[in-house]
């Protein structure tokens, strides 16, 4: 990425990305379609209530795996093999010790958090068996995101893609087997998402140990190197802990829709798993973009560095854009496919319409956010969402929430944290390139 016309490469990179995020979001979603319309709303409310504990963890290790993708594409960038190397296996032994780490503190903390969520008893124990099932595999979920990390940080987003396009497929049909034909219910929605991420995880480690690249894995030279963890807990770390904190936050959010009931918190579920589905091209440009900068900024190509940052924000406002028209316009349609009840689709449909004007907003954040990461910039970009998306909309809800009982103002926490994120976010950014002239 350090040659050649920049639009192209950045759309080039994005749409593997874009698909393979697409697909990789298809997991949690065809399970909330299964269950929402094969077993109830109350097990659609159970598979939604627990996609916040789940982000806790999985956000955090993510935040991780960013720094080891801006370690290894600045050293890709500066043609420094022999650290990649080291890169690549220092981050895999990371991964499988905090994989066995977080399956254990996710099958026994699980019931605990979804108490403290306030979870209704007519969800709670669905929520309890989607979870512990789905933190029994969370390992090769960890696994398949490292080795994608790796590929792509040295420019191959396709074949991630192609694992992802194949295992989603695995979970689809796994789904109605297991769910439709034999009954098993939100079980056995979990146990067809954690097989098919069993296989993708086995796909990507297969190309690691086979290729004659540079980013060859070997088992025997399994390793933490101490300087290479260092960095990449430099610009990990913070990028980690802010999307683990961001997750946590949102149980808070969660508790306060578990507080208006399960047709509610159905509602809540839906509007959630659509709302993924459209922030996914501003997210697949800025990672994008933390690659492109992260090899331009190795190579020492600042001029470089801009162009990319100010094509990857047109772009990403622009796709937005073009995407917020249909949800408003289609909103009932959308939340449909998840459920039919009427007050499902009710809650549902005014958090689609409530939040869709604002996604262009969190392009700013999000872009910004993925350039500055890649130029090494982690630790204020991190400072900035935990203080938006955690502290300041926490203050929001406490205190609308003490001003009266209705859900209207609970239901535009997110937007309101987009405003406020995107305008510091603004600020930092221009203030920090001020430094290359």
């Amino acid at each position: 990425m350090t040659s050649g016309g920049i639009t192209g490469q950045l759309i080039r990179f994005s749409l593997p990305l874009l698909a393979g995020n697409l697909f990789e979001q298809l997991y949690n979603t065809v399970d909330s379609i299964v269950v929402g319309n094969y077993v109830g709303k109350e097990a659609l409310a159970a598979v939604g209530s627990t996609t916040c504990l789940i982000n806790t963890l999985i956000g955090f290790f993510l935040g991780l795996a960013a720094g080891t993708s801006v370690v290894i594409s600045q050293y890709f960038g500066a043609h420094d093999f022999k650290n990649l190397s080291k890169t690549v296996h220092t981050m895999v032994a990371g991964t499988l010790i905090l994989g066995v780490a977080f399956t254990i503190v996710g099958i026994v903390c699980s019931p605990v958090m979804l108490r403290l969520m306030a979870t209704p008893d007519d969800v709670i124990v669905n929520a309890t068996v989607y979870l512990r099932i789905y933190f029994a595999g969370v390992l090769a979920l960890m696994i398949y995101n490292t080795g994608a990390g790796i590929l792509r940080a040295v420019g191959d987003s396709k074949r991630p893609l192609f694992f992802l396009i194949v295992s989603s497929l695995i979970n689809v049909v796994l789904d109605l087997v297991f769910v439709v034909k034999f009954h098993w219910g939100i079980a056995g929605a979990a146990y067809a998402t954690i097989i098919a991420e069993s296989i993708s995880a086995v796909m990507v480690l297969f190309i690691l140990m086979h290729t004659k690249e540079c980013y060859k894995l070997q088992i025997s030279a399994l390793r933490i190197d101490g300087a290479i963890l260092r960095r990449i807990l430099a610009v990990g770390l913070p990028s980690g802990i802010q999307q683990a904190v961001t997750a946590f936050s949102n149980t808070f959010v969660q508790a306060y829709i578990n507080g208006f009931g399960s047709s509610c918190m159905a509602g809540w579920a839906s509007y959630g798993k659509i709302d993924q589905f459209v922030l996914l091209p501003m997210q697949s440009l800025s990672l994008a973009s933390t690659t492109f900068v992260g090899q331009n900024y190795g190579a020492h190509n600042i001029k470089r560095v801009k162009r990319g940052i100010r094509i990857s924000l047109t772009a990403s406002v622009v796709i937005t854009g073009l995407l917020a028209v249909p949800l408003i316009v289609f909103a009932r349609q959308l939340v449909s496919l998840f459920n039919r009840e009427d007050d499902v689709l009710y809650y549902g449909i005014f958090f689609l319409r409530v939040s869709s004007p604002f996604y262009i907003l969190c392009c700013v954040n999000q872009i910004y956010a993925g350039a500055l990461r890649g130029l090494g910039d982690a630790a204020v970009p991190m400072g900035i969402m935990i203080g938006s998306f955690v502290v300041f909309r926490q203050i929001y809800l406490f205190t609308v929430t003490h001003l009266t009982s209705s859900f209207y103002p609970v239901s535009v926490a997110y937007p309101v944290g987009w405003v406020v994120c995107s305008a510091v976010m603004f600020l930092h950014y221009r203030r920090y390139m001020k430094r290359f002239p």
